[in-house]
């Protein structure tokens, strides 16, 4: 007995492809959202117990535990912070400034960048700080 087989070509089925492409591309896109870009230099960090994420353009201004001060990982000096800062203001007038202090760094120089920022006309300023919780 003789089978008769059909000479069947192979097929793509995109269905399955389609599906398995919007799978990857929200795979990505989720990541892309999850990752967070930090512009400032690792110091360590005073703890409080009420903080707020602050969301869109930031400008990080760091101060380290001897008391340099640094916009976006470039260290600043002092005369010349407020210079530097009416420039950020001036090229996106929307930006929140964070100033991100060392819990050990002088408390002198925390109140002069906070002036420095003030005068530069930033409308939104933050304190960066850990959570208690994440502190041990």
């Amino acid at each position: 007995m003789r089978l008769k087989l059909e000479n069947k070509s192979a097929r793509i089925e995109l269905i399955p492809l389609i599906d398995i492409i919007f799978l990857l591309l929200v795979f990505f896109i989720y990541s892309m959202l999850s990752m967070v870009v930090y512009r400032g230099i690792p110091i360590v960090l005073p703890v409080a117990d009420s903080l707020e994420t602050e969301k869109g353009e930031t400008l990080v201004i760091t101060i380290d535990e001897k008391g340099d001060v640094f916009v976006d990982q470039g260290f600043v000096p002092g005369d010349e912070l407020l210079s530097r800062l009416n420039k950020e203001r001036a090229a996106f007038p929307g930006k929140t400034a964070i100033i991100s202090g060392h819990k050990g760094s002088p408390y002198g120089t925390f109140v002069d960048v906070l002036d420095d920022v003030r005068l530069a006309g930033f409308q939104k300023v933050s304190m960066e700080a850990v959570p208690r919780q994440l502190e041990k």
